[in-house]
């Protein structure tokens, strides 16, 4: 059964559950870098996500928040709300920030730290068609279901990777951003 906004934004807001979230390291000498993990509450929520731009030197064509390297004199929720405003036109004082999901370490070295906010809707986004070719909204009600996501793998660089891919009738969500979604799910679905 989806979750309303209502139902989402009570249990995105738990000061428990985020800690807890929040509490989950990872250990890395990656790159820092960091992305907004933006829940929009509408009637029935959805998350903002992008397609970068096929032209990018890095991660070209794939589904990603908004997000990038951070910045030096830059925490993580500084660096995710200007990147959002870099790639989308999102205005940095309309999320409302409620905390940070477990950090996550991506195959081509970045240490990422996924901001988690919410957004009232309507969104006036304006793409950076240097990169990012579309931004669209996921419906939340996936990340309720207890068969999903997909564990998929496959051979990269000679090694054999596992990773998720969450269900979408456009685009393939999987990797890092996936990964993320994974942690929101389990945010969402826990208790």
């Amino acid at each position: 059964m989806p979750l309303d906004a209502a139902e989402v934004e009570r249990r995105l807001s738990d000061p428990a559950r985020l800690a807890r979230a929040a509490a989950q390291r990872v250990e890395s000498q990656g790159t820092p870098a960091a992305v907004l993990v933006p829940v929009v509450l509408h009637p029935r929520p959805t998350l903002l996500l992008t397609l970068r731009a096929a032209r990018l030197s890095s991660h070209a064509g794939q589904v990603a928040f908004p997000g990038g390297r951070i910045e030096p004199g830059e925490n993580p929720e500084q660096a995710a709300l200007r990147e959002a405003a870099e790639e989308v036109g999102l205005d940095p004082r309309l999320p409302r920030i409620l905390g940070r999901l477990p950090e996550h370490l991506t195959g081509t070295g970045y240490h990422v730290t996924p901001v988690l906010a919410l957004l009232e809707p309507p969104l006036n986004l304006v793409n950076a068609p240097d990169e990012v070719e579309q931004a669209f909204e996921y419906d939340l009600a996936p990340l309720l279901d207890p068969a999903l996501p997909e564990r998929r793998s496959a051979i990269w660089k000679g090694e054999r990777r596992h990773f998720f891919v969450w269900p979408h009738a456009e685009h393939y969500v999987w990797g890092a951003t996936a990964a993320i979604m994974q942690s929101l799910a389990d945010l969402l679905r826990e208790g």
